[in-house]
């Protein structure tokens, strides 16, 4: 049921069972620092399960975010559940088309993604191989930590920016050393929130200094 990965964005290793020890790569010299990305509310506006180019609306402010972290050496890159796949909703192949006019969208803006890491997986709603508990899933550090040791991150240098709680758990899970919430102007920001909370993903620009 399965299908192929896409070359670009790295399958989450199968033999890691959901109490595999969560362990953060050593950081070697030369190490980059990383913006890390939630996609359905910081890259485009989460619409539910969005996997058409034509419901693909981008959150204004991301390409002047991904430009600067650009600038500044910064990898960026996408860690997104995709709960969608685990339901039926559409194919790993259908995500793969939509990340590649995704990525093409973003250097036609002068910016770029480096990687992209997802988790398929859904603990109770997954179909067939899908449901299953897995450390890729948020608020689970695994894709973070796959992103480190294959990218060469230095996570405590680095900065992720989520719409949702279970985003920031992922990242403090994983050791990352900041983490904003971006809370739009149209929605409550939650009590006592666990970190800075922004409006826009140009608020993040200076965090990344």
């Amino acid at each position: 049921m399965t299908e192929p990965e896409s070359p670009h964005i790295p399958a989450m290793d199968p033999t890691r069972g959901p109490d595999a020890p969560v362990v953060a790569p050593p950081c070697r010299p030369d190490a980059a620092r990383a913006l890390f990305l939630d996609r359905d509310g910081v890259i485009n506006i989460d619409h539910g399960y969005v996997h058409q180019e034509e419901r693909f609306d981008f959150i204004d402010g991301i390409f002047d975010l991904t430009r600067a972290a650009c600038r500044l050496g910064h990898r960026v890159v996408v860690v997104t559940n995709q709960s969608g796949i685990a339901r039926g909703y559409y194919t790993e192949s259908r995500f793969h088309a939509l990340t590649d006019w995704m990525r093409a969208a973003f250097e036609r803006e002068g910016s770029r993604i480096d990687a992209v890491y997802f988790s398929p997986f859904h603990p109770t709603k997954g179909i067939g191989p899908y449901r299953r508990e897995d450390p890729s899933r948020k608020p689970g550090a695994g894709m973070i930590l796959q992103a480190a040791r294959e990218l060469n991150l230095d996570l405590g240098g680095s900065l992720l920016v989520g719409d949702r709680l279970s985003d920031i758990q992922a990242a403090a899970a994983a050791g990352v050393g900041r983490a904003l919430l971006l809370v739009h102007p149209a929605e409550r920001a939650p009590e006592d929130p666990p970190c800075p909370v922004i409006a826009s993903p140009r608020d993040a620009i200076p965090w990344l200094m």
